[in-house]
């Protein structure tokens, strides 16, 4: 395991396991106040043996780290979105080099602001994931032109009672990222913002299952 501050942001690197066939890196991205460790337990639960990459947020908000500025509960800096999610997509292709490890085969794991700017990724920059599990995500932003997110398939894994993402906004979400092309299996738990062991378990199954679609 290495920790670094190289490459602009924070993170933390888990080459995998000794045999592993498995060439996919899972990009660990957190929610606000966590750091580049806090899903590195999550990451493992569900993609048991494959590389990880934690990576911290570089915006600070009453001293809790995000990945980019909000103006209020829900309300996102949107010009901020799309600049961190340029400057974390370029880290993605710097730390493929600097690891080795295969640019095309990187898979998001983000909960709360890290599934938002994972989110970002997929509408703004696409081609630098090749999957997505979102957790309790919601719409970062809507880009002038749709990308084309043919083969790649996401999990958006979100909670009927939680207080912060809008049910319809989470169906806005889907519904964006579906008429890119993407492949999206919409989950739902009978629960608030926190991640549940449903949300673990449908993770899991679907990593399990590959996330390219074709």
């Amino acid at each position: 395991m290495t920790t670094a501050t190289v490459l602009d942001f924070v993170h933390v690197h888990v080459p995998p396991a000794p045999g592993s066939a498995d060439a996919r890196t899972v990009l660990l991205l957190h929610g606000t106040g966590g750091t580049e460790r806090a899903l590195l337990d999550l990451g493992a639960r569900i993609a048991p043996g494959v590389r990880l990459l934690g990576v911290r947020g570089q915006v600070m908000e009453a001293g809790m780290p995000r990945f980019f500025r909000r103006l209020s509960e829900g309300v996102f800096d949107e010009a901020d979105v799309a600049k961190r999610a340029g400057e974390l997509a370029g880290f993605v292709q710097s730390a493929a080099m600097v690891y080795g490890f295969d640019v095309t085969q990187v898979v998001a794991l983000g909960y709360s602001n890290g599934a938002n700017i994972a989110a970002a990724l997929l509408l703004l920059h696409p081609g630098v994931l090749s999957g997505a599990m979102l957790l309790r995500t919601m719409v970062p932003l809507e880009p002038a032109v749709l990308p084309a997110l043919g083969g790649v398939a996401v999990l958006m894994a979100e909670g009927r009672l939680d207080p912060i993402v809008p049910t319809a906004n989470a169906e806005r979400l889907a519904a964006l990222l579906g008429a890119a092309g993407a492949a999206v299996t919409l989950h739902w738990e009978p629960a608030g913002h926190g991640i549940t062991p449903g949300d673990i378990d449908a993770a899991r199954t679907f990593f399990a299952a590959g996330v390219r679609t074709g």
